[in-house]
């Protein structure tokens, strides 16, 4: 199967798994807000809201040993996936004794002083705390099977797992709604059970259908290739290190200047960038293997154009949700909650638009780590990760509101960013920054411009009510596939759209005929 039909084939089984998942997800979270309270949903955010982070450590990891495998299937080395498993699987045993000792002792500072909590809830936060530790130890040890299955593009599998997790979690938020336990206690204790389980089901599921998932590191222990991906590892935790401690040392340091209704604000504008995320997320995933055994293949122009065509059209996926959830934030979070915490509707636009300047540069990473040198690149991008903490613990001491950690955050992770991405792809595997500006900056640029502003021009005329989000989502969305045909995608891109669609009419229009003459 071509690379662009394989992509369009995983996206569409992905993109079917979140018809499923996002709305019982935004309900799910409803009823746990509703249920625990602002008060109780914050102490959640900020001590079991690691959870989320390390999901994102997680992945993180998963790229980077994902990229060794995808790079030998690109080889057909088969040997060679099975040593990467087997060192793959020594090195996060390693990752996971030293997070557990590092979170332990982090977190005897934390509840001594640190956390803004309620005394009366301070044994609930704790518990919640020691849940998240074993968790974090079962997530990294995993990681080497999530690789195994990205590498292979198994996206049908991720989609069922997805589906059983959705399902799972609306059943933990259906009993932590009616349970005359600890609500708090209950609902950190069942969420870390429930990462514990999903992963189990991976592991299990990798063993018995993929050759190279054979634990025999005696066998297929290969020094050289341990220091090649403890290296490249290594450099790839720091950038996931960096961005995790500052956002997390955002939750601690809102927590301790504004206290836990400001992290459940915080805690909304996660959930709605992550749902809305999970729109260009899915393209993504979907994208990286394929792009790994481009560059493995030796098939440097292909990974380039890939890397450039992703970087645009994940900032469209994301760009056709957020736009009108940015317009008209006030009504969809009223909608959706009973009670609005403070700060949650600018949190969410902002949010929103830090995740839109990110996608702007989040496949040429890929491409910098697909290339290999990273370490250089790994240094610098850290930093831009950590320099929001500090920025906005001074913001907050000159007395600034709590919405200046997203201006922090907007800054030097994404504006920062994409400077630091673009200069290192050109430098690392030779992406034209000329192509880049007019190929992808500027149709972005364009496309975003010509949408938000028929959608404020419908705002500014009519008042708030469900019949002003319908026009603002049509308006949009008109705009938005205008745009994006006639000015932001160019004549190669089109015929491509137009071939994937044709085929997919094709198999839609002969399966209909035999469902018929049967």
């Amino acid at each position: 199967m071509q690379p662009a039909k394989r992509v369009a084939v995983n996206t569409g089984i992905l993109y079917a798994r979140m018809a499923i998942t996002v709305f019982i997800s935004l309900y799910a979270t409803r009823l746990v807000l509703a249920a625990l309270g602002a008060e109780d949903y914050g102490i959640f955010n900020v001590v079991g809201g690691s959870i989320a982070m390390l999901a994102f450590l997680n992945s993180a990891m998963a790229s980077a040993t994902q990229r060794f495998m995808s790079y030998a299937q690109g080889e057909e080395d088969k040997d060679k996936q099975k040593k990467i498993f087997n060192v793959s699987i020594l090195i996060h045993l390693i990752i996971g004794f030293i997070l557990i000792i590092l979170l332990e002792v982090l977190g005897y500072f934390l509840f001594e002083g640190v956390l803004n909590i309620d005394q009366t809830r301070m044994d609930e936060a704790k518990l919640i705390y020691h849940f998240l530790v074993i968790s974090t130890f079962v997530k990294v040890i995993s990681v080497p099977y999530d690789a195994v299955v990205n590498a292979h593009e198994n996206m049908l599998f991720v989609a069922i797992l997805g589906i059983i997790e959705a399902f799972a979690k609306l059943g933990i938020a259906f009993y932590v709604t009616y349970t005359n336990q600890d609500k708090l206690a209950s609902y950190g204790f069942l969420m870390a059970g429930l990462a514990i389980f999903l992963l189990l089901i991976l592991r299990v599921y990798c063993h018995r259908k993929y050759d190279e998932v054979e634990i025999k590191p005696k066998r297929y222990y290969d020094k050289s290739l341990f220091k090649e991906m403890t290296s490249f590892a290594g450099w790839s935790l720091l950038n996931s290190a960096s961005s995790i401690i500052t956002m997390q040392g955002m939750s601690i340091v809102l927590n301790s200047f504004f206290g836990v209704i400001v992290n459940a604000a915080q805690g909304i504008a996660n959930q709605i960038a992550g749902q809305l995320m999970a729109f260009s997320n899915t393209m993504l995933k979907a994208l990286n293997p394929v792009l790994v055994k481009s560059e493995g293949g030796k098939r440097r122009r292909e990974m380039i154009n890939i890397t450039m065509t992703g970087s645009k059209f994940s900032f469209f996926l994301l760009a056709f949700f957020a736009i009108p959830s940015i317009l008209e934030m006030p009504y969809i979070l009223g909608a959706w909650l009973k009670e609005v915490p403070e700060w949650a509707i600018l949190f969410c636009r902002l949010e929103l638009v830090r995740n839109l300047i990110n996608q702007l540069m989040v496949v040429l990473q890929s491409g910098i780590g697909a290339e290999g040198r990273v370490k250089n690149f790994s240094i610098v991008r850290s930093i831009s990760y950590f320099l929001p903490l500090p920025l906005a613990i001074l913001f907050f001491s000159l007395g600034f509101p709590p919405y200046f950690m997203y201006i922090a955050w907007i800054f030097c992770w994404s504006i920062m960013g994409v400077v630091i991405v673009v200069y290192f792809a050109n430098k690392n595997y030779g992406l034209s920054v000329r192509e880049y500006i007019f190929n992808v900056l500027l149709p972005c640029f364009y496309l975003f411009g010509i949408t938000m502003g028929g959608g404020y021009l419908v705002l500014s005329i009519l008042p708030s009510s469900f019949i002003r989000l319908i026009l603002v989502v049509t308006s949009t969305s008109l705009l938005f596939a205008l745009s994006f045909w006639f000015i932001s995608i160019n004549s190669k891109e089109r015929e491509l759209l137009i071939g994937v669609g044709g085929k997919l009419l094709q198999k839609f229009i002969k399966r209909e005929k035999q469902v018929v003459s049967n």
